[in-house]
């Protein structure tokens, strides 16, 4: 994996000075590949193990938010109007797609660990902002914080866990990822339902991203060790070689992933239109339930009952998807996925709603360690962080627009208009990526 592959590359190329290629963002390569860095979970299991219960604190900070806040806006801010209630969401996923694209570039060109601690000192006081803020302002203020830090954390530890695992089991470690991330916004969900329940939607609730916050922090500023070195000696014997890849900028990376590719596009299309369905889920399937007379108990449930399907099912997804292929569950989850929020629409018990949510996780884990695979499967080892960051930056901008297209078509037409107009929106990508995606499952997992 070291020596002979990587000198042969250096050799070839004139942009290969003594320091090794210049391309990646600044940052030089070794001349030679890491001594000692193997690729695979086997090899690397205590640090991808220790990086996914760092990824279960991040999905621990958003849980927080995913009972209590969409109740607080009218019952403790007065805010009656959809599109106003759900500003603290275009807040956090416009920073967050926004931090995203960043992320890759930064974690490039000064390493992953120090951009993923970074990303932990944001979200210090995050709590405490939504617990005790006097106005919406400090709430909306608190979730610009949260998109920037989840941007750096979140984007940090799936770019770790790539450089970890290697190609072979690239949906697995996608799916560990994003399962330890969904289960906990799921315990959390359910946790603060129950504490609000109990305590009332401020401050008790909160105490749970505190306690995630710090021992993030901590875990991640003593115990994360950098895996760049990891990307570097795949890059040395990638079978696509280093010589077009390492020179390409961010701007033409920028252009591949979001629409010269059409794996990655279709890709980037799809991840979008899942956070939109996402930032739904989030900010109006509660205050829908809540209409129709159920508990914050009940809400609570539901609210943690679809990331938790999510989260679960994404351990066999991500797994599923090295060995069957990446389109065809990517286009079965999307379907899936609208046809649960329309269910959503349709109901009106919690039975309905609980079978519907069970639907939308299901479908959320076909999709979202797959579309991760895909751009760890397409992406050169010498872009691939940015890569990721641009797919995020349209993925986690689908938060925002999700926000915007629902509360609007919710004050306009009523909330089950604005159900019904995202699960068509979701069909609809399902089709693009059925169109316009190739299978990018490496041959060599076959």
């Amino acid at each position: 994996r070291s020596g002979g592959a990587w000198d042969a590359v250096r050799h070839e190329h004139p942009r290969f000075g003594r320091g090794g290629p210049a391309g990646w963002h600044g940052v030089n390569l070794p001349a030679t590949a890491p001594a000692g860095v193997r690729l695979g979970l086997a090899a690397n299991l205590a640090q991808f193990t220790l990086l996914v219960a760092v990824n279960a604190l991040v999905g621990g900070m958003l849980g927080q938010e995913r009972v209590t806040l969409p109740l607080l806006a009218e019952s403790a801010f007065g805010l009656s109007a959809h599109t106003a209630a759900l500003t603290y969401i275009l807040a956090f996923g416009a920073t967050k797609a926004v931090t995203n694209f960043f992320a890759g570039t930064l974690s490039d060109r000064y390493g992953r660990r120090p951009v993923l601690v970074a990303g932990w000192l944001i979200a210090l006081p995050i709590p405490a902002m939504l617990a005790w803020g006097p106005t919406w302002a400090w709430i909306v203020a608190a979730n610009v914080l949260l998109g920037v830090s989840q941007g750096l954390t979140w984007s940090t530890t799936i770019i770790m866990k790539i450089d970890l695992a290697g190609p072979a089991r690239r949906g697995l470690a996608m799916g560990l990822n994003e399962a330890a991330g969904y289960l906990a916004v799921a315990a959390t969900a359910l946790a603060t339902g129950y504490l609000a329940e109990v305590h009332g939607l401020r401050p008790a609730p909160f105490l749970i991203g505190a306690a995630c916050a710090a021992l993030g922090l901590g875990l991640s500023t003593l115990a994360v060790r950098e895996t760049r070195e990891h990307a570097r000696a795949e890059a040395a014997v990638h079978p696509a070689g280093g010589l077009h890849h390492a020179g390409l900028s961010t701007r033409q990376i920028a252009w591949r992933t979001s629409i010269g590719d059409r794996s990655l596009s279709a890709a980037s299309q799809a991840g979008m239109v899942n956070n939109l369905n996402d930032a739904l889920a989030w900010g109006l399937f509660p205050v829908l339930f809540a209409a129709h007379g159920l508990s914050v108990a009940e809400i609570g449930a539901l609210a943690a009952l679809y990331p938790a399907v999510w989260g679960l099912g994404q351990t066999a997804t991500g797994w599923w998807s090295d060995h069957v292929g990446r389109k065809h569950l990517i286009t079965a989850g999307m379907l899936l996925q609208a046809a649960a929020i329309a269910l959503v629409a349709l109901g009106d018990s919690f039975t309905v709603w609980a079978l519907a949510q069970v639907l939308l996780g299901a479908g959320t884990a076909l999709v979202y360690p797959t579309l991760l695979a895909v751009i760890g499967d397409v992406a050169h080892p010498a872009w691939r962080a940015r890569a990721v960051g641009v797919y995020r930056l349209w993925r986690d901008g689908g938060f925002a627009l999700g926000a915007l297209l629902a509360g609007a078509v919710a004050d306009l037409w009523g909330l089950e208009a604005a159900v019904w107009t995202v699960a068509a929106l979701t069909a609809a990508s399902g089709a693009v990526v059925a169109a316009r995606m190739a299978e990018t499952r490496p041959e060599r997992t076959r």
